[in-house]
């Protein structure tokens, strides 16, 4: 059975990120969206919040499941018994230090291949940040998160947005 692992941190998860979870699965046998904890970064979203997000966004896709890790990702990705990360790029820019990252990782883990898959042309300029700026900023967000969670996403956004 073929299995990937697609990490990121989803916060929130985009119509950008759903575009490469379901055409991930339409290659591989099983697809594990891996939430990373980054000690590093301030989520607005919680992690319950985002695996919740994300398993509305995915309730149609069979072979997807969703889970969380903190730690090295290609040790998640062996506890998973697969070999394959998939990396998402919305424009050149991306590559860089997604290019750098899949270096690192096939130094430390050479059995552990990563993919890169572009994201649809309309979903180039997409991102979580961008998401977040606009529905902080009262702007409306329905095009660019899966219908499913949109009600998730606005009122998290509209309840920062009456804190700030």
């Amino acid at each position: 059975m073929s299995s990937a692992i697609y990490p990121g941190s989803f916060d929130p998860v985009t119509n950008g990120h759903l575009d490469i979870i379901e055409r991930t699965a339409a290659i591989f046998d099983k697809v594990t969206v891996a939430i990373l904890i980054n000690s590093s970064k301030t989520p607005t979203f919680t992690v319950e919040e985002r695996i919740d997000m994300l398993k509305k966004a995915t309730a149609h896709i069979p072979n997807v499941e969703i889970e969380f890790f903190d730690g090295l990702l290609v040790d998640f990705v062996r506890s998973k018994n697969a070999n394959v990360i998939i990396k998402g790029l919305r424009a050149v820019s991306d590559f860089e230090y997604e290019f750098q990252m899949a270096m690192l990782n096939k130094s430390v883990a050479p059995d552990i291949e990563t993919l890169f898959m572009m994201t649809g042309n309309k979903y180039s300029y997409l991102s979580s940040s961008i998401v977040k700026e606009l529905g902080r900023l009262g702007a409306p967000v329905d095009e660019f998160v899966p219908q499913a969670i949109m009600d998730n996403v606005t009122e998290k956004l509209r309840k920062d947005r009456k804190e700030k």
